[in-house]
This record gives C-alpha cells, sequence and structure tokens, in this order.
C-alpha cells in the first residue's frame, strides 16, 4: 500500500491536481453539466489515467469525456477515404500518390519519388487538418506562395516538386477529424478544455478557437520544483548497458517500486533489454509497438509471396512450407533432403529433375497446386483475391485469424473477404501489377505499419515499455533512461523532413527551436520520477562516445556518484572439457560406404556423430557454385557422352567434340546451373574438353571399351554378430586389358582436385580406402580386376593414376572392415582423434568440441 500510495501521490501532485481544478472551474464558470464537457488530452494513454484521477478526487458522479482528438472523431463518425483522399493508410496511399505523380509528369521518377511524397504527405497532413474545411483553400492558396517554384535546371527540382504535390495532395483531401469543427458538434459539446503536452497540437488548438470563450487550453505538465533520486550509470558498451538496464528493472520490481517505466530512445536497445527481463521471467508491456513486418504473422505471408516468385529459390519455397499445414512432415523433410541433396538451387528446376521419384513428385506437384492463384500480373483486387486462396489453400489463413497480429496482417492487407474491393476507388489501384510489384507493395504496407497489442488497460503490469515523452502525467514509482549518449538522446533533435526553417514556420511544422523545448521539458519532467536509472554507454564500434548534453548538464554531485553495479555476480568453476569417447555398439550400421569408412579411419568419432546418429549438416541451397558442383556436372557430363559413344560409336575429333559439347549443355540446363554462376568454370571447358578427347584416344589405344557409368553396386559382408552391407556408386566401368594382355574390368573414380594429392592416393597404399572399397564392390572371378583414379584437370591434361595390387588392398578391407565392427560390437571405444588436416572441415567438430579440450 505505501508504493501505491507513492505512485498516486506522484501522479496526482502537482500537475493532476491543479488541471483538474482548472477544468472543475471551468465547467462551473460556465454554468456547463460535466457530462457535456470534453476534455482533450495529449496521447491515448492518458485517458484512461484521466478518468481514474478524475474518480480518485471528485468520487462518483458526472465527469467530462476525457479524449484525443482522433478518438473523439472516431466515435463521431466513421471515415471512409474516398477518390485521392490522403487516407493514412499505406495500401491505399501508395497507389494514390503514384497516381498522382505521374499526373504531375513524373512518371519517370514514380519510384524514386514515392517514398519521399508519403512522408511529406504525412506531415503536412496534421497541418491540414487543423485548418476548417470551409477554410483549407485560402489556406492551400498562402502555402502555394511559401513553396513557390522550382526552376526546370534546379538541383532540387524532385524534391520541390515533391512538395507541392505533398501539399495539393492533403489540401484536397478529406480527413478523419473534419467532424469536429461540424456546428452540430459544437452543439452538443458546451465546454471544451485542452491540457497540453509538451508539443502544442494546431489541431487541438484550432478547436478551441472555434469554441471560443466556451474553450480553455492549459498546459499538463509544470516547471519542476524538484527530482527524484537519480543515479548515473556509464556501461561499456551496448551490452553492458542493456545489461545493467535490466538489473535496474529488476531490483526495482523486487523492491515493491512498481509500476517500473522503461523510457526506449532506441528500439534495438530495448528489445535487448527485454529480452533479458524476459528470460529473468519478468514481461513488459510495451506501448511502444513495434514494426507489423517483424512479427511472425507478416513473415509467414511475405514468405508464402515470396515463394510464389517465377525465379523463386528452392529455399524460399522451402521456408514458406515449414509454415504450410497442408503439406505433411515427412514428405517436407523428403523434399528438403531431395532439394539440397541434388543442389536444387532454382524451385523452376525441381518439377523436371524430379522424375523418377514419384514421392518427391507428388509434394512438388501439391507445392505447384497452392503456388497456382499467384502467377499472371492483374490488378490489386484480383491479387488480394489469390493471397487470400493460397492461405486457405495452405491451411494458414485459420492460424492469421486466431493471432492478434495475424488478424491485423489481414486487416492492413484488405485481405479479409469483401475488403480486396475497398480499395477499388483508389486512383491507381486498377492497373495491372506483376508478382514483384504485389510483393513490394505488401512488404511496404506491413513495414509502414506499427503493431501494438490489445493491452488492458486497467490491468496492472509492472514493466511499461514507452516513450520518453509519454511519461506525462503517468503514475511511475520508477525509471529506468537507457540509451543516453550523444547519439541517441540529443538536445535539440533533428526536425524531419527537407523543409526549410522558413516553410516550417509558414506551414506550422515544428522547428528546431520547438523539438528542443519539447525534448527538455520530457527529460525535466522524467526526472521528478521517484527513483531514475540513467544510462548509457561509453563506445560503439570502437568509437568513444560521450554522455547525452542533457546528462552532462545534471550537477556535477550526480556525476561524482558512483553507483553500485546492480547485476549479480555469479562465481562459476571452470572445468575442463573432456575428449569424448562414446561407445557405439547399440548403434549398429545396416550400409557402409566408402565415405563412412574413411570417416570411421580417419577419426572415430567422426563416424559415430555423422553415421551412427546420423548428423548431418544442411547444405546451403543458395551458396555459391563450388568445386563440387563442377564434380557433380563433371560426372554427368561424362555420363552422358560416353553412353552416346557406346550407343552410336565414331572417332571422328570434330564429331567427338561437338558431342561433348552438348553433353555439357545438357547437363548444366539439367542440374539448373545458372549461366552467371557457372562462369568461371564454363571459361575452362574449351581447354577441359580438348585434354580429356587426347586422353581417351591414347585410352582406347591401350585397348579400353567404356562399358558403364553411375552404377549401383552392393555386397554382403558377414560379420561375427550379424552383417554389413557395402554400398557405393561407381563412376565408370571400363573393359580393359592388364599388362599380359589378359581381358578384365577397371574401375574408375573420376577427380578434379590437383594432380598431386590424386597422386598422394595411390602412393598412400592401405591408407588409402576408395580404390580399394569399389573394388570390393565388384563381383569376383571374372578376370583380373583393377582400379584407377582419372584425373580431369581443369588445365587441359587428363592422367591415370591407377592403383597397384587393388586386388590385395581389397582383401585387407575387407579384413580390416570385419574387424572393425566386430570390435564396436563388442564396445571398443570411438575416441575423437583430433589430429591432422581431417579436422579443419569436419562437420562434427563443434560436437567434438576439439577447440576446448584441456589435455
Amino acid at each position: 500500500m505505501t508504493v501505491i500510495a507513492k505512485s498516486d501521490a506522484r501522479a496526482a501532485a502537482p500537475m493532476w491536481r491543479s488541471a483538474l481544478q482548472a477544468v472543475q472551474e471551468h465547467v462551473r464558470c460556465r454554468g456547463v453539466h460535466p457530462a457535456r464537457a470534453v476534455v482533450l488530452v495529449p496521447y491515448a494513454q492518458l485517458m484512461a489515467e484521466a478518468q481514474r484521477q478524475w474518480t480518485r478526487w471528485q468520487g462518483d458522479g458526472f465527469a467530462p469525456r476525457f479524449e484525443t482528438t482522433r478518438n473523439w472523431a472516431r466515435q463521431l463518425a466513421g471515415f471512409v477515404p474516398q477518390g485521392l483522399d490522403f487516407a493514412h493508410d499505406v495500401a491505399r496511399d501508395r497507389f494514390t500518390g503514384a497516381a498522382l505523380l505521374e499526373r504531375a509528369g513524373l512518371a519517370a521518377q514514380r519510384e524514386m519519388l514515392l517514398a519521399p511524397l508519403l512522408e511529406a504527405a504525412g506531415q503536412l497532413a496534421p497541418v491540414a487538418a487543423a485548418v476548417a474545411p470551409g477554410r483549407r483553400a485560402e489556406w492551400l492558396e498562402r502555402q502555394r506562395g511559401v513553396l513557390g517554384l522550382a526552376g526546370e535546371g534546379s538541383a532540387l527540382r524532385y524534391e520541390a516538386a515533391v512538395a507541392r504535390v505533398a501539399l495539393e495532395w492533403v489540401a484536397a483531401s478529406r480527413h478523419a477529424t473534419d467532424v469536429l469543427f461540424e456546428p452540430g458538434v459544437r452543439t452538443a459539446v458546451d465546454a471544451l478544455v485542452l491540457l497540453q503536452g509538451f508539443q502544442p497540437d494546431a489541431l487541438a488548438q484550432a478547436l478551441c478557437a472555434a469554441w471560443g470563450d466556451r474553450a480553455l487550453a492549459l498546459p499538463l505538465w509544470q516547471a519542476p520544483t524538484g527530482q527524484g533520486r537519480i543515479r548515473l550509470r556509464r556501461a561499456l558498451d551496448a551490452e553492458d548497458e542493456a545489461q545493467r538496464a535490466a538489473a535496474c528493472a529488476i531490483a526495482h520490481v523486487q523492491a515493491g517500486r512498481v509500476p517500473v517505466a522503461l523510457a526506449g530512445t532506441d528500439r534495438a536497445l530495448v528489445r535487448r533489454i527485454t529480452a533479458l527481463l524476459q528470460g529473468a521471467g519478468l514481461a513488459a508491456r510495451d506501448e511502444n509497438g513495434w514494426t507489423l513486418s517483424t512479427t511472425r504473422a507478416a513473415a509467414q505471408v511475405m514468405a508464402a509471396l515470396r515463394a510464389c516468385a517465377w525465379d523463386a529459390g528452392s529455399d524460399a519455397v522451402l521456408d514458406w512450407l515449414k509454415a504450410v499445414p497442408v503439406i505433411e512432415e515427412p514428405a517436407l523433410r523428403a523434399l528438403e533432403q531431395w532439394l539440397r541433396r541434388n543442389a536444387v538451387r532454382r524451385w523452376s528446376g525441381a518439377p523436371g529433375r524430379a522424375q523418377g521419384r514419384p514421392a518427391i513428385a507428388a509434394t512438388i506437384a501439391q507445392v505447384e497446386a497452392l503456388r497456382a492463384p499467384m502467377r499472371a500480373a492483374r490488378p490489386l483486387a484480383e491479387w488480394l483475391r489469390g493471397l487470400r486462396q493460397l492461405l486457405q489453400a495452405s491451411g494458414q489463413w485459420d492460424a492469421l485469424q486466431q493471432d492478434d497480429a495475424g488478424e491485423r496482417v489481414l486487416l492492413e492487407l484488405h485481405l479479409a473477404e469483401g475488403l480486396e474491393d475497398s480499395l477499388a476507388d483508389a486512383e491507381g489501384a486498377g492497373r495491372r501489377l506483376s508478382p514483384g510489384d504485389f510483393g513490394h507493395w505488401a512488404d511496404q504496407v506491413l513495414e509502414a505499419t506499427r503493431f501494438k497489442p490489445d493491452w488492458e488497460q486497467d490491468a496492472a503490469a509492472d514493466l511499461v515499455v514507452l516513450p520518453l515523452p509519454q511519461l506525462l502525467a503517468r503514475p511511475f514509482a520508477a525509471l529506468v533512461l537507457a540509451g543516453c549518449d550523444e547519439k541517441r538522446l540529443q538536445a535539440a533533435p533533428e526536425p524531419p523532413g527537407p523543409w526549410t526553417q522558413a516553410q516550417r514556420q509558414a506551414l506550422g511544422l515544428p522547428t528546431r527551436e520547438a523539438l528542443e523545448a519539447a525534448q527538455r521539458a520530457a527529460w525535466a519532467d522524467a526526472l521528478q520520477t521517484p527513483w531514475v536509472d540513467v544510462l548509457w554507454r561509453a563506445s560503439e564500434g570502437g568509437e568513444p562516445l560521450l554522455a547525452s548534453p542533457l546528462v552532462l548538464a545534471l550537477p556535477p554531485a550526480l556525476h561524482a556518484q558512483a553507483p553500485q553495479d546492480t547485476r549479480l555476480p555469479r562465481a562459476v568453476a571452470p572445468g575442463a572439457t573432456p575428449r569424448p569417447w562414446p561407445v557405439g555398439a547399440r548403434l549398429p550400421v545396416a550400409q557402409l560406404s566408402a565415405s563412412a569408412y574413411a570417416d570411421l579411419r580417419h577419426c572415430p568419432y567422426r563416424f559415430y556423430a555423422l553415421r551412427q546418429l546420423g548428423l548431418q549438416e544442411q547444405d546451403e541451397l543458395e551458396a555459391e557454385l563450388d568445386k563440387r558442383d563442377f564434380g557433380t556436372w563433371l560426372h554427368a557430363v561424362l555420363q552422358r557422352f560416353h553412353e552416346g559413344l557406346r550407343d552410336a560409336p565414331t572417332r571422328d575429333a570434330a564429331e567427338r567434340s561437338a558431342r561433348l559439347d552438348a553433353a555439357a549443355s545438357q547437363a548444366r540446363e539439367q542440374l539448373g546451373l545458372a549461366g552467371s554462376d557457372f562462369l568461371p568454370y564454363a571459361s575452362g571447358w574449351p581447354q577441359l574438353r580438348d585434354g580429356y578427347l587426347r586422353w581417351l584416344d591414347e585410352h582406347e589405344a591401350a585397348g579400353a571399351r567404356f562399358a558403364r557409368a553411375e552404377v549401383e553396386a552392393q555386397r554382403h559382408l558377414a560379420l561375427k554378430g550379424g552383417s554389413l552391407e557395402l554400398v557405393g556408386k561407381l563412376d565408370r566401368i571400363d573393359e580393359a586389358k592388364d599388362a599380359e594382355g589378359r581381358a578384365g574390368t577397371l574401375v574408375i573414380d573420376y577427380k578434379t582436385e590437383g594432380s598431386q594429392t590424386t597422386r598422394a592416393r595411390v602412393q598412400a597404399g592401405t591408407e588409402d580406402t576408395q580404390l580399394a572399397f569399389y573394388a570390393a564392390l565388384m563381383p569376383e572371378g571374372r578376370g583380373p580386376l583393377r582400379a584407377a583414379y582419372v584425373n580431369v584437370g581443369e588445365r587441359g591434361e587428363t592422367r591415370t593414376f591407377e592403383a597397384p595390387d587393388v586386388e590385395q588392398l581389397r582383401d585387407a578391407l575387407l579384413a580390416g572392415i570385419r574387424d572393425d565392427f566386430d570390435r564396436i560390437a563388442q564396445g571398443a571405444g570411438l575416441p575423437a582423434l583430433g589430429e591432422g588436416s581431417v579436422c579443419d572441415w569436419c562437420a562434427a567438430r563443434g560436437l567434438c568440441r576439439k577447440d576446448f579440450w584441456n589435455e
């Protein structure tokens, strides 16, 4: 009760007491019934607070209506913009503004000037709305002279043109608050009182002038007679500042000093502070709101639009599908794995490459059916119907309707049933929009809209986030004021817009002097809070940063204090990170590939993590083409070429070269490799092609003949406690003769690495297991077996590196596999070796924590 009484006392004395006394005196002197009086407050949050203070002071009975001008107008009459009206609705105003620019002869510069026009109109609209509709033409004529005319050669001709168009636009528009100037409103309201905030309200002052001696204007804020308990806290950087601010808020709540205000001068800083508070279990009521485009609901809608673009990437489509309920999770997981495994970067290439995979093709067809309504160019209303159909068919519509932010997204984009035609009368809304234009329109609408949850004003909140000026007349027990550095809390803020000082004064726009006075008044009012923590950072991006001039102007005694850090230290005992040594006996592997066995040989823990646990990195679909993509393409090229050459043999060199070029183009098209991305590899193709054909002539002259390519092979291997299936894909199998002239089989594996690396492979003997593993997949008893790497050099040199005694290597490999897997089954450990270059690019490095071992 002590805290509540203290808070209420601070709120009622002196500003509320004197203000409400003046209201009561004005109503009494005019002989007006309180119910026929209206009191205008500076912002909406004060309506409920003013009503509460009146009830607390006067008790039950009749009370005046406490309103803002916008809320008052909304209650009197609903406003429906028409034609060229400036609607304060980006969804509509973007079309109207574009049409006005075209009428002004600026069609070519429309996209460049549209955003400045909307900004200028938004700044002029309150000024125009403060002029009675019957006097607006006269006001416009005066302001035309203020803006003047820019010559054709002027460097600022576009800025001048935007200002003129904006002025004509807002002057010709009807405004939602025009109803307040109606004679019937003055008849219904016998007394009008304006409680002024830190900045003058032109509309409220105009209304007071219209009411004449029945109106009273008085300042709600009064010059301070004292200050609260102020503590200045200098932080090292942004993170330190956020942590200190969160700790201050928690300390106030724990001490019972509630409600606590968190005044935001920097939105990013406030987000970090509230995240820290949420982690500590303290939720904040954010009266600032946030950009609608940053909500999950808006992100889902924009993901759907990006996924429906004709050139959508597979990543964009997957991002959308993960929020689509109608796609079953197993089917989506299989689709993603297939897209990443085959490096399908562009979604347009997915249907053609899914042939032969019925399950994948069915999922792709389902996705294409969803995307179908969002393809051709059309007017806005038809786009909105198509988007609504997409969201309903995908199962996202119901979830959006059940979410506060989702409902706001549907409202702002006019997606609800029947709302798509509400923009039909907007100038320019009937023109055909491409998918890109519609997506840009939707993005701009969501980006320009603020979302504020429907907080219950009467519900108690321990922490409230709000702008600094809205601390006025609010009953806060403590204030955390972060971001008080010279960059974020300026004593004289820069006025918005491109207007000159003379234009600002003539148009009634805020000047720098007016903004400075309002800023200093808001600062002085904030310091009257009983407990105040002022925080700023000393550096940003490596550059020193001073406190705000408003902070530096505080008494020196405050700066001399060194307040205690409210963060509670926590002792954490250092612990060693041991080298992992798991046992994989209970995770048997059914199949083993050459690369999997190489993992076991290089690092047993890597085999355990990637093969037994099945942990895999997700391949990036939108990454730049790399050597692996080149290798995949080259394998496809050589397969096409050799299969065609086998079926239709030719010895003509020119014909072979042409066929190889054709195979290269077909493979690139099949794999969806864009020409620009593939250019670095395509530039070296002539050298590679000619070098390979020279090698092929020598290879065939030695008696070798192509048999098959990309052969799926397997072999059953018996173990002591079970069995293992060896699997692999052989790049190429040739029929070839050995040194003694015996007909046999040659297994070939293509390499595009440096020739020195390939030579080191065959010289490693049993250390290199790939060729021996492939030899183990070949049937035995069919003549001599040979295996070789064919290094296809990009600089025009193709060479063969044959492994000696591959059959002996095969037998040794099979014995080693049996021994290794028998030991794993018996409980042998799988330690992380952490040796050599194997760790440099290992996907399991973050899991084994090699960089943190304490040995």
